[in-house]
């Protein structure tokens, strides 16, 4: 009887243990019931992951959603699990490929024609640790895919971003931007390639060009944050090789289920930034578990910044046109 009542309270303190340890690795959660009801938001990859977790929130709120994505296949499944799950018909489908500056451009102007507004703007997707690749204009793949594409998009879209104000823009970074640097002599890793350090520059873009963008929509009622969604278990590292598929070996996944965040906990942040009335006020910062964080040095370097939009507005063919 002794020794059972040994094993009753060591088996308590484990469950406790793990439940307190599995708090801490979901970070911060909104827990506000912030309404969107007749919002306009566009998600971009939103098909899977942490995209589509923020969109059935999101629908759940009232907003009307666009799911933004290269597969229309995929695309269309998350939006008949997205309605059976949120009993909301406002979700829609629009095709669109960041690696391809002209289905950035196609994706704008349908939506322009189709929409006389635009509420929120979240650019989630992404690609990680590629190998060396480029997108449909010869840019690096991560760059063209986490920073060019979504810069090109915000820019087209800040018209309507305008007119809708108060509205914002939600740019999704990493904690890896703390580890990169933007390369001036070659941007577009040319010279030479690392899928490691290349995503990591093109992260620390995400948070510079939210930084910038802040400035030069001051005084307009547009908004912007930069969000660390936290180590999430998504599909986001397939392109690691070797690395990823250790990550689908039925051994270890259940190990990632408790060590990394899931999904629904990946989006609170960005639930966060693009709801709460607290933030309105605020806008050109970094958060990390639904508070503001500092970002590394180098994202706070206001001279890198302005260089980054002059050149990514050169790439994408935005030059001259003003925000």
């Amino acid at each position: 009887m002794f020794n059972l009542a040994y094993i009753g309270v060591f088996s308590l303190l484990g469950y406790v243990g793990f439940r307190l340890f599995r708090l801490f690795i979901e970070g911060g959660q909104f827990r506000k019931a912030t309404r969107c009801d007749g919002k306009v938001i566009v998600i971009t990859g939103a098909n899977t992951g942490i995209g589509k977790e923020t969109a059935k929130e999101l629908l759940l709120r009232g907003g009307k959603v666009y799911i933004a994505c290269r597969s229309l296949e995929k695309a269309n499944q998350a939006r008949l699990e997205l309605a059976a799950e949120t009993g909301s018909s406002n979700v829609h489908v629009r095709e669109l490929d960041l690696s391809s500056l002209e289905s950035v451009r196609k994706f704008a102007a349908g939506f322009l024609a189709e929409e006389t507004r635009l509420d929120i703007l979240i650019n989630n997707a992404g690609v990680m640790a590629c190998p060396k690749g480029l997108t449909k204009d010869g840019f690096e793949q991560q760059l063209g895919v986490n920073h060019l594409g979504h810069f090109l998009l915000t820019n087209l879209l800040l018209d309507r971003l305008k007119a809708s104000s108060p509205s914002r823009i939600v740019n999704l970074s990493s904690l890896a931007h703390q580890y990169g640097s933007i390369n001036k002599r070659d941007l577009n890793s040319e010279k030479s390639y690392n899928q490691v350090t290349a995503y990591c520059q093109s992260k620390l873009a995400n948070v510079l060009f939210t930084r910038e963008l802040a400035k030069r929509l001051e005084g307009t009622g547009v908004t912007t944050y930069a969000v660390h969604p936290g180590t999430v278990n998504t599909e986001l590292p397939r392109h690691m090789g070797t690395f990823f598929f250790l990550f689908e070996h039925n051994f270890v996944k259940p190990f990632l289920r408790v060590a990394f965040k899931t999904p629904r906990s990946g989006a609170q942040t960005t639930l966060y930034t693009a709801l709460d009335e607290e933030l309105a006020n605020q806008s050109g910062k970094y958060y990390a578990d639904c508070r503001e964080t500092v970002p590394s040095k180098a994202a706070r370097d206001d001279e890198t910044a302005s260089w980054l939009w002059d050149i990514s507005e050169k790439m994408t063919g935005l030059a001259g046109k003003s925000s």
